[in-house]
C-alpha cells in the first residue's frame, strides 16, 4: 500500500487529495481544498498562480507522508520565464478577452481546414495557439525564455526541473495527433518558436524531486519524486472512466462537459472540423474525440448571481419546472465570459422565440434540458463521425453528484449512464503515479481497480426520446 498526493486544479477551485493505492484498495481522501479565484487587473483577467501555489504548499503539509506528487488542471493557460527562469507577470485567463478577432489572422496564413488537418483540435477562441499570436506583439513576451502550461509551470517551482506533459500539450493546437510531436509545419507558418517549450514528457515520466525548499516548507521528509500525470486534467478523468469491456461514451462534467469516445486514432475529416470536434491525447497512445461543451459553469455563474443558494435546493425546483419548455446551445460563445448568466439566457430564448424562463426553478430547468440535449448532439455526432458505435455512457466528475442532470443525460441519449468517479481527475492523476511506481497494470487494468473500489450509479432511460429529438430540432432551426 502507496500514498500518493494528487494536485488537482480546476478553473474555481483547487485540492490537494491523497490515494492510497493496493492490490484491491483504491482510497480518496482530500487533505486541503482552497478557492481559485481569478483576477480582473487593468490589463485584464488574470489567474492568482502564487495564491495556487500556496494552496498546493498547504496541501502537501496537510498530506503528510506521501511515495510521489502529480499534478494536473485545466488547459490551455501558461506562464512565461524569462532568461533566469523568473516569470513574467500572472498568467492570462483563458476567458480574458485578448483574443478576440486573433483567430481570423491565424486563418489568413493557415485556413481553418488545414489547421484541423494538421492538428485535429477544434476551434476555440483562447486556444494557446491564439493566445501566443495575440501576445506575441508585447514587450513581455519579447523578454520570454521559457513557456510552462499551468502544471508544468507548478511542478517546475516543486523541482526546479521543466518539462511540457504530451496530453496538456496537445490542447494547445500546436501538436500533431498522428505523431504525438508538434506541428512544425504550422508553428513555422505561424513563426511560433516551438524551443519556448521545454521537451515533452509522457503521463508516468519522472518529473524531478522535491527541492530541499519546498520540503522544509512542507514538512515532508525527502526524497519525494514528481511523476507527470496525464496533467490535462481531462486526461486524467478519462483514465478514471470505471468501464469494463463494453463500447463506451463519456462525458467528464463540471464548469466544461467533455462528451466524447476514446479512440485509437484521430478523426482528422473535414466533416469532424465542421461539428467542432476536437482531438487530444489520452494514456497509452489514445485520442480523445470530444466536444467542449459549456457545463455547469452556466449553473455556476447563475448561482453566482443569485447569492450562492444550495443546488440542491435549486435542484428541486428544477425537477418541478416544466421539462423542455426553452433550451438554449450549451456551446454557444455568448455564455462564455462571466457575468449576467440567468439574464443572458433568458435573452437568448427570448431571441429565439421561446418562452423565456423565469424564477431559479425555470432557469435551472432550461439550463439542465440545454447540457443533456448537448450530451445528446456530441454522444450521436461523435458515433457517427468515428463509426464508433457505443452501448452506454459514462459521466464522472462534479456532475454525478447533479442526478437529475445525469438522469436527463440518459433520457435525451436513450442509452443508460453510469455515474462515478466524483473526483475523476484526482483518482486518474493517483492511478497514473501508483502505475509508473509499479503498483497497477495497463488502463483497463486501472479502469478494473475503479470499477471493484468506486460507488456507481446507473440511470435507465425514461420513455422516449421523442422529445428531446424535436427540441433538438427546434434549436437547430434557430
Amino acid at each position: 500500500m502507496k500514498s500518493y498526493a494528487a494536485v488537482d486544479l480546476g478553473a474555481s477551485s483547487g485540492r490537494v487529495m491523497v490515494g492510497r493505492v493496493g492490490p484491491d484498495t483504491l482510497e480518496l481522501t482530500e487533505a486541503h481544498r482552497f478557492p481559485n479565484r481569478p483576477v480582473r487587473v487593468p490589463e485584464g483577467l488574470r489567474w492568482d498562480i502564487l495564491g495556487l501555489y500556496a494552496g498546493v504548499l498547504d496541501g502537501l503539509r496537510a498530506a503528510g507522508r506521501v511515495d510521489s506528487v502529480g499534478i494536473d488542471s485545466w488547459a490551455v493557460d501558461h506562464g512565461l520565464l524569462d532568461a533566469d527562469g523568473a516569470l513574467l507577470g500572472n498568467p492570462v485567463h483563458y476567458r480574458d478577452a485578448r483574443t478576440e478577432g486573433v483567430a481570423e489572422q491565424v486563418w489568413a496564413t493557415v485556413p481553418p481546414a488545414e489547421l484541423y488537418a494538421a492538428t485535429g483540435l477544434q476551434y476555440a477562441p483562447f486556444n494557446t495557439l491564439y493566445q501566443l499570436v495575440a501576445a506575441r506583439s508585447r514587450p513581455q513576451f519579447a523578454r520570454a525564455r521559457r513557456l510552462l502550461l499551468v502544471p508544468d509551470l507548478l511542478t517546475y517551482w516543486l523541482t526546479g526541473e521543466q518539462g511540457t506533459e504530451l496530453t496538456n500539450a496537445s490542447t494547445t493546437q500546436l501538436i500533431d495527433p498522428r505523431t504525438r510531436t508538434w506541428a512544425y509545419g504550422v508553428a513555422e507558418r505561424l513563426g511560433i518558436d516551438l524551443t519556448l517549450f521545454p521537451p515533452l514528457r509522457q503521463p508516468g515520466d519522472p518529473a524531478g524531486l522535491l527541492r530541499p525548499e519546498v520540503l522544509e516548507e512542507t514538512g515532508l521528509t525527502g526524497p519525494v519524486p514528481v511523476t507527470a500525470v496525464g496533467s490535462h486534467d481531462t486526461a486524467s478523468a478519462v483514465a478514471a472512466v470505471p468501464a469494463g469491456g463494453e463500447r463506451f461514451a463519456y462525458i467528464c462534467t463540471g464548469t466544461w462537459s467533455l462528451a466524447g469516445l476514446e479512440l485509437d486514432a484521430p478523426v482528422l475529416t473535414e466533416e469532424s472540423r465542421a461539428a467542432n470536434f476536437t482531438n487530444e491525447l489520452g494514456l497509452d497512445g489514445t485520442v480523445r474525440f470530444l466536444r467542449n461543451i459549456m457545463g455547469l459553469w452556466l449553473l455556476q455563474e447563475c448561482q453566482r448571481a443569485w447569492g450562492e443558494p444550495d443546488v440542491e435546493v435549486l435542484l428541486r425546483e428544477a425537477a418541478g419546472a416544466p421539462a423542455l419548455r426553452s433550451v438554449v446551445d450549451a456551446g454557444d460563445e455568448a455564455f462564455l465570459a462571466p457575468g449576467r448568466m440567468p439574464e443572458r439566457i433568458a435573452e437568448a430564448c427570448r431571441a429565439s422565440g421561446q418562452p423565456v424562463p423565469s424564477g431559479r426553478g425555470e432557469i435551472t430547468r432550461c439550463i439542465l434540458d440545454s447540457l443533456a440535449l448537448a450530451h445528446r448532439r456530441a454522444v450521436r455526432e461523435a458515433q457517427r463521425l468515428a463509426d464508433h458505435p457505443v452501448d452506454v455512457v459514462y459521466v464522472v466528475g462534479g456532475g454525478t453528484r447533479n442526478a437529475l442532470l445525469c438522469q436527463l443525460t440518459a433520457d435525451a441519449c436513450g442509452l443508460p449512464v453510469v455515474a462515478g468517479a466524483t473526483e475523476a481527475a484526482a483518482l486518474g492523476n493517483v492511478l497514473v503515479q501508483a502505475r509508473a511506481h509499479g503498483l497497477a497494470g495497463d488502463l483497463a487494468a486501472l479502469r478494473g481497480l475503479l470499477a471493484r473500489t468506486q460507488p456507481l450509479t446507473r440511470y435507465t432511460p425514461r420513455g422516449g426520446t421523442g422529445p428531446w429529438r424535436e427540441a433538438a430540432a427546434r434549436l437547430a432551426a434557430r
